[in-house]
């Protein structure tokens, strides 16, 4: 047995002792190992097609790299040279020969495509003796001083750490000697020069390139290593959750060269269109160049269509090249090449970047070109891909002025004249002005100005906050928390760094990426066609868990069902009470003194409830309505006290300057009624309002407000369902902790539902439930399932209350805490498995120990977060709810947990 053992270990060890792989011997099938570009070399190469040869260092070299204190591991610098003495034996040339040097090239390549976030040095090898072997192996000069040049400036960028735009200015006054102004119009006595400056520009900064083509490889690749963990990829990473751990590879490649005139050239083309999904060659190119000139825009490249009449037989074979790709990989594939006189060379092929509209597309037409399967197909397009679809995005190509960034509280994009008042925003978008709110944040009171915006902008709160959670739920662009800015009601203006917007400026909002604008941004709008919709009907398949909506007027339903959702989860009474109207009355009530008093404030909502609900209840036509009782602190209701203060204050300043009785009058009348109100917001005040009078205590302390709504939610069922209609209803109540709270509310839904249904003379099948949203509620989930028919976890305040997080609040320290790795993901936007996901757990598993068939869901915003959404799934809930414009989303989600039910996210799938 120990022999078994020890021989097993022997063989782990030589495994991960072996850094370096040649592309005829490299797994290709093994991105995590090779990285994405070196396993896509290594199989082209084994494939038989034209690529240069040359070695992959792999990720585990990297990672054992940083372990090593930045040291490389034993054995890989062996292992590279002796694969350099390979490659040279296939080429015919010698690293470092003065007479027949070979040149390399030195690229990174992550398992996931990282573009423009790591580093790559071209024509690594040469110095002053193999330059002049570069010319005469050549014959010809100016190439040579051309790739020496290159090679000088990209050396001294990646691996020296000097400013491109030192190099960048240079180039630019030499060109300016010439007669053309471009790069291939340098003369060998110009480029001898730039080479010269850039030497010393190097030298002066930090110390000279080494002479040394062996030591130009080794720091080159400590370089490569090192950008692993620069700044530009450890952010595209966060964006993208893609771990730290995976590290990077280097590929070290024989140079070929597209700068040897015009039979020579570089390019880069997919083998479908990127931004459409049409299946057609789309790329550029440019003739007598290298590769970063496409990239870097030194000149404009054409249009891959048009290497078709330059070089006709070299167009062909990358056509039929890259359609072989296609084929081998069943995806749209990235391919990079080079032409040296004539010869067509590929230096990389990668799964291609999309848009949104082109992943639906091509994973749509893939299917039906029998190249993937079903699963394949909706597994191809990730659910932020799916998102760019549902809401109109900022043109990736704009060059438009950032002026900060907060949280994507609501994607889409949207711009307007800034107005900082709700009243201003009606007003002037009722005159057809197209506006954007500007808030600290926002209250109730501010609703009716949200509506008439394009998009909300508060400086203040989080992803779960007032402005996010309505602005999602009315598929309303958002950015929230954006602290950069600082609002000046008085002087109706914002600044940010000492930029000044005044209000009736323009901005552009991206509720995407969190990103506010200066000016008219333009926007792209989303389409769905059939593809989308074939889609859809592909992930239904799939799914187990079943997709509800966050709904709370006939509007949000109908779009909820226009969505696909299978019924409403979540339907918030106290968002009915928005509105100039309805909150005045809903003010009475609150402010009312007895009970007899909010009656007869309740009995005016009563008709405005009902009207809501006769409105959902035939919108969603028999699907399943859970409408969730009064749960907010009275107090978002009422006026701030401060804004009342300062009211008062200004009250008594136009009673000063009045000039007339009447005036005076109408103004002491006005002190009176703010002076009341005053009163009484502060005799309700709390000192901790979400943890205080609210929820099933309001209802318990409060009958009739209990009493009212279950009126208005019966009548109404009963209304429709006298049109010969179907109603499913479920009644929540929210904010439970004790068992006997729900029992006491459930007597009281069951009295109401008695006598309504005893004066329509009819029978309403309904359910009770409630609302998990607080800890000891989930622990105690046993006891309180005996008077549940169902469970829904409020996700997001028990998020709040387990970790003792105001969602507002916290937007001020968790991004440091994300970007510390205190935390991974900010846990109102991605649900807390270890902490809250194990209440989630426990409590649904307490409840059906009571109750094996009760139903359980979330309703919190983490419905609509595929990784939440993946952890339901596992868990065995039965369903989650999002906001509407969200439901597609999540029905993707749900298909894809199912078909990768040990993947956390469509990212770590397509490793």
């Amino acid at each position: 047995m120990s022999t078994v053992t020890e021989e097993a270990s022997e063989s782990k060890e030589v495994k991960t002792n072996k850094w370096v792989y040649l592309f005829d011997e490299g797994p290709g099938d093994d991105k995590a190992l090779l990285g994405g570009k070196g396993a896509g070399l290594c199989e082209m190469t084994q494939a038989g097609l034209p690529v240069p040869p040359g070695l992959v260092v792999t990720t585990e070299a990297c990672n054992a790299f940083f372990d090593n204190d930045k040291q490389f591991p034993d054995g890989l610098w062996e292992q590279v040279k002796e694969g350099l003495v390979k490659i040279e034996e296939k080429v015919g040339k010698r690293f470092g020969d003065p007479k027949n040097p070979l040149l390399v090239s030195v690229r990174s390549g992550a398992a996931f495509s990282m573009p423009g976030m790591m580093d790559t040095v071209l024509n690594l090898g040469l110095n002053e003796e193999t330059v002049q072997g570069l010319a005469e192996q050549t014959g010809d000069l100016r190439f040579a001083l051309d790739a020496y040049r290159r090679f000088a400036s990209l050396f001294g960028e990646i691996v020296m750490g000097v400013a491109h735009s030192k190099f960048e200015r240079v180039l630019d006054r030499f060109k300016a000697l010439t007669q053309g102004g471009r790069d291939t119009d340098l003369k060998p006595d110009h480029l001898r020069e730039i080479i010269a400056a850039e030497k010393q520009i190097i030298l002066t900064e930090q110390s000279a390139i080494p002479e040394d083509p062996y030591e130009q490889l080794r720091v080159a690749i400590m370089a490569v290593f090192n950008s692993w963990m620069g700044r530009r990829a450890i952010d595209y990473r966060r964006v993208n959750r893609i771990p730290d751990s995976l590290g990077t590879a280097v590929n070290v490649q024989v140079m070929v060269f597209g700068n040897m005139g015009a039979g020579s050239g570089t390019g880069v083309a997919f083998t479908r269109n990127p931004s459409t999904g049409k299946k057609e060659l789309y790329g550029e190119y440019l003739l007598n160049a290298q590769g970063e000139d496409v990239v870097a825009g030194i000149r404009t490249p054409n249009p891959i269509s048009q290497l078709k009449k330059e070089l006709p037989e070299v167009y062909d074979q990358f056509a039929s090249i890259a359609n072989l790709l296609e084929q081998h990989y069943h995806d749209m594939q990235d391919c990079e090449f080079t032409i040296e006189r004539g010869k067509l060379y590929m230096l990389q092929t990668r799964t291609g970047k999309r848009s949104g509209a082109a992943a639906v597309r091509i994973a749509v037409e893939m299917v039906y070109e029998k190249l993937i399967d079903h699963a394949t197909a909706v597994q191809r397009v990730t659910p932020e891909q799916l998102d760019q679809l549902l809401h109109p995005t900022v043109d990736p190509k704009t060059n438009a002025t950032v002026l900060a960034t907060g949280l994507p509280a609501s994607p889409g994009a949207a711009q307007g004249q800034v107005v900082f008042s709700p009243d201003e925003a009606e007003e002037m978008a009722r005159d057809g002005v197209q506006v954007v709110l500007v808030r600290s944040e926002t209250s109730p009171d501010d609703f009716h100005g949200m509506v008439a915006a394009q998009a909300i902008v508060t400086s203040r709160g989080g992803m779960t906050s007032h402005a996010a959670v309505v602005a999602r739920g009315m598929g309303k662009t958002c950015v929230s928390g954006a602290q950069a800015i600082n609002i000046d009601y008085g002087q109706q203006q914002f600044t940010v760094d000492g930029t000044i917007v005044t209000k009736g400026e323009w901005i552009t909002v991206d509720g995407s990426t969190g990103r506010v604008f200066l000016g008219q941004v333009p926007t792209i709008q989303p389409t769905l066609g059939e593809d989308f919709y074939k889609l859809m009907t592909w992930a239904d398949k799939f799914r187990r868990l079943r997709v509800r909506a966050n709904a709370d007027t006939p509007l949000d339903a109908k779009t909820a069902r226009q969505f696909g959702a299978e019924g409403i989860g979540l339907c918030r009474t106290e968002h009915m009470f928005f509105g100039d109207k309805r909150l005045s009355v809903m003010r009475e009530m609150i402010l009312s003194e007895g009970a007899g008093a909010r009656e007869k404030a309740l009995e005016k909502l009563l008709p405005l409830q009902r009207s809501d609900f006769i409105g959902i209840f035939r919108e969603m036509a028999g699907l399943p309505v859970t409408i969730r009782l009064l749960d907010p602190p009275l107090h978002e209701f009422l006026p701030n006290a401060e804004e009342l203060g300062a009211e008062l204050s200004e009250l008594k300043m136009a009673l000063k300057v009045a000039t007339t009785m009447a005036a005076m009058d109408q103004i002491l009348d006005e002190i009176d009624h703010k002076r009341a109100l005053l009163r009484q917001v502060n005799r309700i005040r709390e000192a901790n309002p979400m943890l205080g009078f609210r929820g099933c205590r309001l209802g318990l302390l409060f009958p009739e407000v209990t009493r009212m709504q279950c009126r208005a939610i019966f009548e109404a069922a009963c209304k429709v369902q006298g049109e010969r209609k179907k109603v499913e209803l479920e009644i929540m109540v929210p904010l439970v902790s004790l068992s006997e709270e729900l029992h006491q509310q459930a007597e009281l839904i069951h009295e109401v539902a008695r006598q309504v249904m005893g004066e329509h003379g009819m029978t309403i099948e309904y359910h009770v439930g409630t609302m998990i949203e607080l800890p000891r509620a989930a622990l105690m989930a046993d006891r309180i399932a005996a008077h549940a028919d169902f469970f829904s976890f409020g996700t997001n305040d028990l998020t709040q209350t387990t970790f003792g997080l105001s969602r507002d609040d916290s937007s001020r320290f968790l991004p440091n805490y994300i970007e510390r790795k205190i935390m991974k993901d900010d846990p109102f936007q991605v649900l807390d498995r270890d902490g809250v996901g194990q209440l989630v757990r426990l409590g649904a598993e307490r409840g059906r120990s009571v109750k094996p068939n009760l139903k359980v869901g979330i309703c919190g915003e983490h419905g609509g977060d595929p990784q939440s959404i993946a952890f339901c799934n596992e868990i065995g809930l039965d369903y989650v709810s999002c906001s509407p414009f969200r439901v597609p989303v999540a029905r993707l989600a749900a298909a894809q947990a199912v078909l990768n039910p040990a993947v956390e996210s469509t990212i770590s799938a397509q490793v």
